[in-house]
């Protein structure tokens, strides 16, 4: 197969597959857990049952245990089960464990058995199974198309001129992490949450390393009929687009890259329980969890790249409650299912900002879940047109356990939702006292609008720049302003001039044709360019002041070049921006400049 056929390789909807060689260097990567809500089995071994006054069933009077006891045992013997006590979790619940899985639904048929007989129950339900969904040196830096002010970008280049997420602590929900060399340096003290061994990997329960085993199954391991999955480093990836160091020259950088990554480890094999997932929102933002210890970094955003279908169940919209109620924002995906987010949870939960996916074009990710539950979009990728315009952040080479640290480029409203989760973040330190209302408010009202089709998307894209300048108190930066290419500019002495940070409306007219483009790029600052030639194969250089190429991107038809070049000088510095045919026919594009 040739690199150019390679461009056209099928892509799964949620995480999915770097070439090496469209990766330009990046490592190759293979994943796949996130598998859509609907395409998982929907049954679990388990069950929440909250008693009135936050009484256990174990703190219950003799008499009154003695009879709960018997209603369960009961209930769960017509249905030719047993059940058993697991444990307590953090908001007073108690978690039952089943000798064998149940369809949902019946599940769902048994609690409310057990509340019509026993009065004392303030609420039972199962306990589901969620998925997860997928002005810098640093040398990939130009392929983050999703932190520039292109069609799809979130304009964070602008918005580091301000604050860079410093002092605040966010915590990430996932399958846990790898000390990546990337990531290393932000981490605090986190928590693996999973009690079930075979869903921890790890060879025990609970305890207070997050580390990521790798979360690979076997067919059948899942359920029946499910199918063999490699390892993901799911949370990896996450963590890396919300908080990746930045300014260290090597691999990428975060929204966020001054904030704290604490990682809630509540993702393995086949999945994670919503009792584990929500003890990890109230551990994450402060709260107290029975055997565990208190947090000492409390996390003032929360991301959650996860989900499942169906309605917000209780325990996990009361674990929301008990976040919020600590001033914690909670950012969760939409869904990977291209349905509407009311059949998505914890999306459809009250009181989270839920996040749907664009890509590069800045329009709707294929994949991307939908409706007015949706907040706000923000860059998921889209690599049914070119593996580089998924999102690249950090990630392991292994398959099934861990092996060397790389890059990888997935897609998916899980990687969308860290762009948001990094935005909060950027808000909090500008702001420490705000509120999640105000961090929502805030965040969807500076939002741009969707320059491509986007219906039930939310307020628009989240502008990073425009939500750290409202907060602050300084009004809303202006957008890039639109201005159209003046022929002849084929040479870099007929350059047109750009004087600000621009839209550029261009064509090109024959197979010769060249557009020159002259930024003074002012000191400190770093200039972002990013061609969009829609299906026409057009390719991006930039030169120095003498006319030296100094940085190139040449990706294929329907892929977003970027390139970037930083002015380290005290004084301001001549950059030429170059847009040349390659093939596909003559036809227009936009280029967007940003320093």
């Amino acid at each position: 197969m040739s690199w150019m056929d390679s461009k056209q390789l099928p892509v799964k909807l949620v995480l999915s597959v770097c070439v090496a060689a469209a990766c330009a260097g990046v490592a190759h990567a293979q994943a796949q857990v996130a598998r859509a809500p609907m395409e998982q089995d929907d049954q679990t071994d388990r069950l929440i049952i909250k008693y009135r006054n936050t009484v256990s069933a174990q703190g219950l009077t003799a008499e009154v245990s003695s009879r709960a006891e018997a209603l369960r045992g009961r209930v769960a013997q017509s249905r030719g089960v047993a059940m058993s006590m697991l444990r307590k979790n953090g908001l007073g619940a108690d978690v039952m464990r089943l000798n064998r899985a149940m369809p949902v639904n019946d599940l769902r048929a048994m609690a409310k058995e057990l509340m019509a007989e026993d009065p004392s129950i303030e609420y039972a339900e199962p306990d589901r199974k969620m998925y997860a969904m997928l002005t810098p040196n640093d040398t990939n830096f130009s392929s983050l198309w999703g932190m520039g002010s292109g069609a799809g970008g979130i304009r964070a280049t602008t918005a580091w001129d301000t604050t860079n997420g410093a002092g605040v602590t966010v915590a990430v929900l996932d399958t846990g992490i790898r000390p990546h060399p990337d990531l290393a340096a932000n981490l605090v003290a986190g928590y693996d949450m999973i009690v079930d061994t075979l869903v921890s990997n790890d060879g025990n329960a609970r305890d207070s390393d997050p580390s990521d085993p790798g979360d690979w199954s076997t067919a059948g391991q899942c359920g029946t009929g499910s199918r063999a999955s490699n390892s993901s480093w799911h949370g990896t990836h996450v963590a890396g687009t919300i908080g990746a160091v930045g300014n260290n020259s090597q691999g990428v950088i975060g929204v966020a890259y001054g904030a704290k990554l604490q990682t809630l480890r509540v993702l393995g094999r086949c999945g994670g329980y919503t009792s584990d997932i929500a003890d990890g929102i109230i551990w994450a933002s402060g709260g107290t969890v029975s055997g565990l210890p208190a947090n000492p970094t409390p996390a003032k955003v929360l991301n959650l790249s996860l989900g499942g279908g169906g309605a917000c169940d209780t325990t996990t919209q009361n674990a929301i409650n008990s976040a919020r109620s600590r001033n914690a924002t909670v950012v969760v995906a939409a869904g990977n299912s291209n349905v509407n987010v009311s059949n998505a949870s914890p999306a459809n939960c009250a009181g989270v900002i839920a996040v749907a996916a664009v890509g590069p074009t800045g329009g709707k990710a294929s994949y991307s879940n939908f409706g007015t539950l949706v907040d706000i979009a923000a860059p998921g990728g889209e690599m049914s047109t070119g593996n580089t315009n998924g999102i690249l952040s950090t990630l392991n080479a292994g398959t099934t356990t861990p092996g060397a640290d790389n890059y990888a480029y997935y897609q998916g409203t899980s990687m969308a939702t860290p762009h948001v989760a990094g935005v909060a973040a950027l808000l909090y330190a500008v702001k420490p006292t705000a509120t999640p209302d105000e961090i929502e408010s805030t965040i969807k009202t500076t939002a741009r609008a969707f320059p491509a089709a986007c219906s039930g998307c939310g307020t628009g894209i989240i502008d990073a720049a425009a939500a750290v300048a409202k907060i602050k108190g300084g009004g809303t930066p202006p957008p890039p302003s639109t201005v159209n290419e003046a022929e002849s500019n084929n040479t870099t002495g007929t350059a047109n001039t750009i004087s600000a940070p621009a839209t550029v409306n261009g064509s090109l007219s024959s197979t010769t044709d060249t557009d020159y483009f002259r930024v003074d790029l002012p000191a400190g600052k770093t200039l972002t360019a990013s061609l969009n030639g829609g299906t026409k194969d057009y390719d991006l250089y930039l030169y120095n002041s003498a006319g030296t190429q100094i940085a190139s991107s040449t990706k294929g038809a329907g892929q977003i070049d970027s390139a970037t070049t930083a002015n380290t000088g005290t004084t301001s510095s001549v950059r030429f921006v170059r847009v040349r045919y390659y093939r596909g026919g003559t036809g227009t594009y936009t280029l967007n400049l940003s320093w």
